[in-house]
């Protein structure tokens, strides 16, 4: 019997906070009684750099010990690394999810990119951050969208696992906004 492993690559830019979310959707699923590895891979170690981090996530045991070169899902957090090479959409199969925080319609970021098969999903975290928690920090407010996207948690685990892992560090309005802004980024992300 195969293993089913979800595997999510998030891209983004150090200090965006793209470890931070994959690390709290990987706690999530601990807490929801999944099986998760977290890990980021950064280049030069600097604020504004490209980085990724990944997370998988599964109902068995994961034995992997590798990075993640085909995965199930992307979740690009910064929009200006559609760019870069090699492509966000490298290895992602088929079946895949791409979910970029864009103001741009999923049917113009699969044309940019050339994107033929998988799902694409489109959510303006950084608008929606900015407005719930005055910081224009998109990181939670993708994790609302991924939850739409695909299922893999419920939105009121991950609500949870946010005021447990940081409701000491954020203020209560700050911690309000960030629960406003899952909501709503769940609530808005366009898939096409």
């Amino acid at each position: 019997m195969k293993k089913q492993i979800t595997e999510i690559r998030f891209h983004g830019r150090g200090g965006q906070g793209a470890k931070t979310a994959a690390d709290l959707l990987a706690q999530t699923a601990l807490e929801a009684g999944k099986h998760i590895q977290s890990f980021p891979e950064y280049g030069p170690e600097r604020a504004g750099a490209p980085m990724r981090s990944y997370v998988r996530i599964s109902d068995e045991v994961i034995d992997l010990h590798c990075g993640v070169s085909n995965p199930d899902i992307v979740a690009v957090i910064d929009p200006t690394l559609l760019s870069i090479n090699p492509p966000v959409t490298e290895g992602v199969g088929k079946e895949g999810i791409l979910l970029v925080n864009t103001n741009e319609k999923p049917e113009d970021i699969r044309k940019k990119l050339n994107f033929k098969d998988g799902t694409v999903y489109t959510v303006d975290a950084t608008k929606i951050a900015y407005e719930e928690t005055g910081l224009p920090l998109p990181n939670t407010a993708m994790l609302g969208a991924i939850i739409k996207a695909t299922g893999i948690i419920t939105i009121d685990h991950l609500k949870d696992q946010l005021t447990k892992k940081l409701g000491k560090k954020l203020s209560p309005e700050k911690m309000a906004g960030n629960i406003k802004a899952i909501t709503k980024a769940y609530d808005t992300a366009v898939k096409g």
